[in-house]
C-alpha cells in the first residue's frame, strides 16, 4: 500500500501482518505433508514511517531475519519470498504491478538464509498492490505438488492502494479451496482501519517489536500444526457467554507462565481462537473473582480444541446514599461467604464482576459495616447502598488521649482512638449516636476525664468540643 508520505503522518497507518493460509487438503496422500510458506513482503515507501523509535522497515528486517533463523531446522518445510513496492519509485506515478517472486521455493534449511539476505538488501520505493500480489502468488509461485499445504504470510503496513480488492481475492480463493480465512496482525490499528481489513481475516494486535516476534511465532505454530484452541467460559446455562477476563496458561505442574490472554468473544459471537504449543500440558487460571482453575489440560494436535471452564458471573455495585459532602469513599473487603480470605478490595461508586454465589462484605467505614450472604446472580447487578458518612471535628484544649464509641443507650462499642499528638482532628463517622471520651496528656487525675455525647447525620458537619 502507498499513500503520499504527508498523508501517512496525518492518517497514521499502522504496521500489520496478515497470514493467508492456503491448502490443497483434497490432494493429501500421506501423513508426511510438506508445508510451503510464501512470505509476501511489503517494501513500499510507507515502510520508512517511524515505529517505536525506529522505521517500520528496519524493525521488519530485524524481526524477519531472526524469524528466518528459527525456521532453518523445521522439518518438511519449504519457504519462498515475494516482494512488492521494491523496484519502482512511487513518483510521478504508482507502478501497480511492482511485485515479483524473489526467492522461489526450496527447503527451509536452504532458503532461510537466502530470504534473510534478500530482505536485508531491500529499500522501500513504491506502492502497495496487495490484491495483485496475492493473485500473482496464487497463480504462479507454488509449483505443482500432490502432498503440500500452501500458506501465504503477507507482511505490510497498510491497505490496498492500487484499486484492487484483497477481500474479494481472499474470498474467491477460499471458495475455490485455495485459501483458508487469513489472520490479521496489526500495530495500533484504529477501529476504522481494522474494519477495512476485517473482511480478510482474524486480527492480532502488534504493539511493539517483541510482540511482533511472538505473534509471528504463534501464527506459524498454528499454520504448521493446524492446532487451535478456544476457552469456553460457561454461564449458569452452560453457554460460553462469559468474556473479558484475563487467562494464564502455566506449564502443567509448575509456576512457569507460558501464555497470557485476555478472553474475547469474536465478531461471530464465539470465543476467540488461541494458539498454544500442542507439545505441552497446561494448568489454566481464569482470573475472575474468585479465580477459576483447570489442571493438566492436553492439546490434541491437528484439531480445534475446546476447553470448557465454569465461570458464571454477575456484578456488584457499591453506592453511597445521601450527600457525600466530605468526598470520602470507603473501600470494601469482599470475601467468599464463610471464608476469611480476602478476594477483592472494591471501592464505592464502582462495579466489579464476580463468580455467582454468596459473599461477605466488610465496609471500611467508621464504624465497620458487616454484610453477610450478599448474593451475586448470573448477568445481574446487586447494588449495595450505605449512607454517606458525616464529618466530626474534634476540638481539644490540649493534646491528650481519647476514643470514640458507638452509644446505643445500652452499651458502648469502641470505634477508634483519637490521635494523642493533635489538638484538633476530623473523623468521618457513619450516621448514629456516639460518645467521645478524652483526658489531656498533662492531667494526672482520672476524674478530669471529659465525656461528650453527639449524633452524626449523613453528609453533615459537626464540631465536638472536648472540654
Amino acid at each position: 500500500m502507498f499513500r503520499k508520505y504527508s498523508k501517512l503522518k496525518t492518517k497514521n497507518l499502522k504496521l500489520f501482518v496478515f497470514i493467508l493460509l492456503t491448502s490443497s487438503f483434497l490432494n493429501l496422500k500421506s501423513q508426511n505433508v510438506t508445508n510451503r510458506i510464501l512470505f509476501v513482503f511489503d517494501d513500499s515507501y510507507s515502510m520508512y514511517s517511524i515505529w517505536n523509535n525506529n522505521t517500520r522497515i528496519e524493525v521488519a528486517k530485524k524481526v524477519m531475519g531472526e524469524f528466518m533463523d528459527s525456521l532453518k531446522n523445521v522439518p518438511d518445510l519449504e519457504i519462498a519470498l515475494r516482494c512488492y513496492g521494491h523496484t519502482t519509485f512511487f513518483r510521478p506515478e504508482r507502478n501497480c504491478k511492482d511485485s515479483q517472486l524473489e526467492v522461489p521455493f526450496a527447503a527451509a534449511k536452504t532458503n532461510a538464509l537466502k530470504i534473510k539476505q534478500r530482505i536485508l538488501r531491500l529499500e522501500p520505493l513504491g506502492t502497495t498492490p496487495i490484491a495483485y500480489s496475492l493473485g500473482e502468488a496464487a497463480k504462479n509461485d507454488f509449483p505443482p505438488c500432490d502432498n503440500c499445504r500452501n500458506m501465504i504470510v503477507l507482511i505490510t503496513d497498510g491497505i490496498e492502494e492500487c484499486g484492487g480488492n484483497p477481500c474479494e481475492v481472499s474470498l474467491m480463493m477460499q471458495r475455490q479451496g485455495i485459501f483458508l480465512r487469513p489472520f490479521v496482525i496489526g500495530l495500533g490499528l484504529d477501529l476504522k482501519f481494522m474494519d477495512v481489513m476485517g473482511c480478510i481475516g482474524k486480527f492480532y494486535d502488534v504493539s511493539n517489536e517483541a510482540n511482533f516476534r511472538d505473534v509471528l511465532n504463534l501464527v506459524i505454530t498454528e499454520a504448521l500444526t493446524q492446532t487451535t484452541v478456544q476457552v469456553d467460559l460457561l454461564d449458569t446455562d452452560k453457554k460460553p457467554t462469559e468474556t473479558d477476563v484475563n487467562m494464564t496458561f502455566y506449564e502443567a505442574g509448575t509456576n512457569k507462565v507460558k501464555y497470557n490472554y485476555l478472553h474475547t468473544i469474536n465478531t461471530r459471537g464465539n470465543p476467540d481462537t488461541l494458539i498454544l504449543d500442542p507439545n505441552l500440558k497446561y494448568d489454566l487460571v481464569v482470573h475472575s473473582i474468585p479465580p477459576q482453575e483447570k489442571k493438566n489440560i492436553s492439546i490434541v494436535k491437528g484439531k480445534h480444541n475446546t476447553i470448557p471452564v465454569d465461570a458464571p458471573q454477575g456484578f456488584m455495585h457499591l453506592d453511597l446514599e445521601g450527600v457525600n459532602s466530605n468526598k470520602i469513599f470507603p473501600a470494601t473487603i469482599v470475601r467468599k461467604g464463610g471464608d476469611m480470605k480476602t478476594l477483592n478490595i472494591q471501592d464505592f461508586n464502582k462495579t466489579e464482576k464476580y463468580i455467582t454465589g454468596k459473599y461477605d462484605l466488610e465496609v471500611l467505614t467508621l464504624p465497620r459495616i458487616y454484610m453477610k450472604d450478599v448474593e451475586i446472580k448470573q448477568s445481574s447487578t446487586n447494588t449495595i447502598k450505605i449512607p454517606a458518612s458525616g464529618s466530626v471535628q474534634f476540638s481539644k484544649p490540649e493534646i491528650g488521649y481519647g476514643s470514640i464509641y458507638v452509644d446505643n443507650g445500652k452499651q458502648v462499642t469502641w470505634v477508634c482512638n483519637l490521635k494523642p499528638n493533635l489538638k484538633g482532628e476530623t473523623v468521618y463517622l457513619q450516621p448514629g449516636k456516639y460518645k467521645a471520651v478524652f483526658r489531656t496528656g498533662f492531667s494526672k487525675e482520672t476524674l478530669k476525664t471529659v465525656e461528650k455525647n453527639f449524633e452524626v447525620k449523613s453528609g453533615a458537619v459537626i464540631t465536638v468540643n472536648l472540654f
